[in-house]
């Protein structure tokens, strides 16, 4: 063909390679059409999430993430009472977007379940510990700016809570398993940045004080309490409502630290003395909440806290009282109680000089069961009751406080009581849901989730800045 009709074969290869042309300029159009769409999504995007949070400072909303992990081999068994022709290790649990669980699942002989949930930000079973704290950390600069933050994980047993909050654990010691840095929880991280942000202040200008204590079967045990031999011995407290209306745990300890390093081999210890039960869903079930808080005390100069540092003169000045003070008198009593004066006592001397005391709760609740998955029986089984009630209790107070009730039922549970002042607006609060993906675990998810939904919709009222002064040696 190309023999006899040269001009017209030559004419029709120009026409392809002319019309391939212009589908590649018009593939090349769209896209970079597509890349701009999506660029101006994504900034959409990020701009929607600033004014979202800026609407959660000023509703004082609760945040809430949610994590779904991973299917894992214990998930393939069935529970005593269930039917065994089911696939429990089928996923029904989905992150659809960064921002939406989808819960989708159909049995034979139960309603069809198609909803989603939506919070501020959702995890899927992919992403990594240090997925999960990049959203956490911006949190904790709010303490050196003079708010108090409190980090709660929520959901059932089995659902990763104790992972996302302390990392991998070793069976033998409970300890952290520290040469797994990328697999390290909140709470490690959490400390690591939070001495991080201080080493940015002009030295001798803050200090830390941990304390570490459970709620099991609804009585309180510190958990760094010493025995006279000096071994540590969780030893029974009480929570009280002070004549400010804050509570308050009277002789708790509290050490001082002045690293993470110190901090972790304090918890670590702590954790020796947590109590743990093995069920059917997890075999190494908490059976009490874990409450690791952090107290910030920062040394400030003037009447705006906002503008703490401004000229190097004051920052220097800081420098030269304080560590003249605080450093030696921490030294010679690491161990101090909330029952005795803020340390250093010498700092009163200076009428302009003020302490900001800001709290950092991090807290590990137990899971909610369900007996009939767990089989739990004896002490375990009222463990369950307890550890049901308590969380009942504190869906009960967010639900006072979401209806803007006169009174909101805090003493109804030693937890809640505990936790008053960060669930009722003095904190800034981000619940961190867990949620089981399998079929198994279905109804528990739900619940979880729902909880979640219902935890966002509190409105507390913008917390306040810590910024209350240092009382004079005259008065």
């Amino acid at each position: 063909m190309m023999e006899e009709y040269p001009q017209l074969y030559l004419t029709a290869c120009f026409r392809d390679l002319g019309n391939s042309k212009l589908f590649q300029i018009k593939a090349f159009d769209l896209e970079q059409s597509l890349q701009e769409v999506t660029e101006k999504y994504e900034k959409e995007k990020q701009k929607r999430k600033v004014l979202h949070n800026s609407l959660i400072e000023l509703r004082g909303n609760i945040r809430v993430h949610c994590r779904i992990r991973p299917l894992l081999p214990f998930d393939d068994g069935a529970g005593p009472s269930q039917d065994r022709q089911i696939n429990f290790s089928e996923k029904v649990a989905y992150a659809a977007d960064d921002e939406t669980v989808l819960v989708k699942c159909s049995r034979p002989g139960h309603v069809s379940v198609n909803k989603t949930f939506q919070f501020e930000r959702v995890y899927n079973e992919l992403e990594s510990q240090d997925a999960v704290f990049a959203d956490v950390s911006p949190l904790l600069t709010s303490l050196l700016d003079g708010y108090n933050v409190c980090i709660m994980a929520y959901g059932q047993t089995g659902s990763g809570k104790t992972y996302t909050m302390l990392g991998p654990q070793l069976e033998e010691n409970l300890a952290f398993a520290i040469e797994e840095e990328s697999e390290l929880g909140i709470i490690p991280r959490a400390t690591q940045e939070v001495f991080r942000l201080i080493s940015e202040k002009p030295p001798g200008s803050c200090w830390v004080e941990v304390s570490v204590v459970e709620v099991y079967n609804n009585e309180i045990f510190d958990l760094l309490a010493k025995d006279s031999c000096g071994k540590l011995f969780g030893i029974k407290r009480d929570v009280v409502t002070t004549r400010e209306g804050k509570s308050d745990v009277p002789l708790l300890t509290h050490e001082t630290v002045e690293n993470a390093s110190e901090f972790l081999h304090l918890v670590n210890k702590g954790l020796q003395l947590r109590v743990t039960h093995p069920t059917l869903v997890h075999a190494h079930s908490s059976r009490s909440h874990l409450v690791v808080t952090l107290t910030i005390t920062t040394v400030v100069f003037g009447d705006n806290f906002g503008t703490l540092w401004e000229d190097e003169q004051t920052s220097q000045r800081l420098n030269k009282e304080a560590s003249f003070t605080f450093p030696q008198k921490m030294k010679d009593n690491k161990s101090t109680s909330s029952s005795r004066a803020s340390s250093p006592v010498q700092l009163e001397a200076t009428e302009k000089m003020k302490q900001v005391k800001t709290r950092l709760q991090l807290v590990d609740l137990a899971g909610s069961e369900c007996v009939g998955m767990s089989g739990v029986t004896g002490a375990a089984l009222r463990e369950t009751s307890f550890i049901n009630r308590s969380l009942s209790a504190l869906a009960d107070v967010l639900g006072a406080i979401a209806e803007q009730r006169a009174h909101v039922p805090y003493r109804n549970s030693k937890l809640t009581h505990l936790l008053q002042d960060s669930v009722g607006g003095d904190a800034k609060l981000l619940v961190m849901l867990c949620i089981s993906p399998g079929q198994k675990y279905l109804t528990e998810s739900m619940q979880s989730l729902g909880f979640g939904t219902r935890a966002r919709q509190v409105q507390r009222g913008q917390v306040k800045k810590k910024n209350f002064p240092v009382l004079s040696r005259g008065k």
